[in-house]
């Protein structure tokens, strides 16, 4: 395959790992802590269950499409589980998700493992500077 095609795509796994490790635990900043979608979800049975594990599917779907290590995909895995075991237990594990961000663990892995092959996006610094005036970081 040739290495620009390989680029462009990871490239954008890049930015939709950015979109949803915002969407899942940074809409709303609160200095260091930030709460997002699953968070809120996380309190509404059945719902917070379903987003966390189609926003972990989409995740890794990204990852593969990147292709990522085998080690980044499964320690994107391991985060993104217990994200989805904790949003399955009542209370505790409602507060528990609240709190975890494994959205983003795994969106930053993914992100991490792409920058090592092909560098940052060219609009990464205006992503993130975006982010910052939305959530005060």
């Amino acid at each position: 395959m040739d290495h620009d095609l390989d680029r462009e795509r990871a490239m954008k796994a890049w930015r939709r790992a950015e979109r949803i490790r915002r969407l899942s635990d940074r809409l709303i900043g609160f200095g260091r802590w930030g709460l997002g979608l699953d968070g809120v979800l996380a309190w509404v049975p059945v719902a917070g269950t379903a987003y966390s594990l189609g926003a972990g599917a989409l995740l890794l779907h990204e990852a593969f499409q990147a292709e990522a290590s085998t080690a980044t995909i499964g320690r994107m895995a391991l985060y993104l589980g217990l994200n989805t075991v904790a949003s399955g237990v009542p209370l505790i594990g409602w507060a528990a998700d609240t709190l975890y961000t494994g959205h983003a663990f795994a969106a930053r892995a993914l992100q991490k493992d792409i920058e090592a092959r092909y560098g940052r996006p060219a609009d990464a610094e205006a992503l993130e500077a975006d982010f910052r005036v939305v959530t005060g970081r």
